[in-house]
């Protein structure tokens, strides 16, 4: 049953937003949990349905292709599926966060995997997207580094971060995670958290100056 529900290419449906996935179940996540460890794996079929697209959402912040987001949901419901032992509850949203945290926690190790720096930064932008951070400098953008967090480009410039910064980021300015969220995910603490991120949006600023200017 494991095999045949994280057969994830053959029922991902990319385009679906976090707030669609559904509720059909009338179990709570803590039973469909329960029953999932007493051996019942359709209770696992339905913790996926329930919950792939949230982690298809938060996959696709991170990584663009259908193929690898694809592959990453596989990888993350395989990794909910042999940490269910580990789930606490507590309150009405705690598995639905914990989810969360599982899936940002296996696209930062792909991040991770798969991070080389570019000797040259300016090289990795086509002169569109180079005209458009100047469009956007125009238009007199009072917060350049939140709101490039939503936009295509964000990509290029948060992929010159390390990548817990980058997932730091990504989840606190494009996903409005809290601090503490963001502090439990990425293993900092909350004032860790700010000085980080304060530091990364001056060196983005310093980055987005020198392409604005060339």
């Amino acid at each position: 049953m494991i095999e045949e529900t994280l057969k994830i290419k053959q029922t991902v449906r990319l385009e679906a937003s976090a707030a669609e996935f559904r509720q059909d179940s009338p179990l709570s996540d803590e039973e469909l949990v329960k029953a999932v460890l007493e051996g019942d794996e359709t209770a696992f079929s339905m913790i996926f349905e329930r919950y792939r697209r949230l982690s298809i959402h938060l996959i696709s912040r991170f990584f663009r292709q259908r193929e690898e987001i694809e592959d990453i949901v596989q990888q993350a419901f395989t990794k909910i599926y042999f940490s269910l032992k580990d789930f606490r509850g507590g309150h009405e949203k705690s598995f639905s966060a914990w989810i969360s945290r599982l899936t940002v926690n296996v696209c930062y190790d792909e991040l991770r995997k798969r991070q080389k720096r570019s000797e040259n930064l300016f090289s990795d932008f086509s002169d569109e997207e180079q005209n458009l951070l100047h469009g956007m400098v125009e238009e007199n953008h009072s917060d350049v580094e939140k709101n490039l967090a939503s936009k295509d480009l964000a990509e290029k410039l948060l992929s010159k971060l390390e990548v817990k910064e980058r997932v730091a980021m990504t989840l606190l300015y494009g996903e409005d995670f809290s601090v503490a969220e963001v502090a439990r995910i990425v293993g900092w603490s909350e004032s860790n958290v700010k000085t980080k991120l304060f530091r990364c949006r001056r060196h983005l600023r310093g980055i987005f100056d020198k392409l604005i200017k060339t």
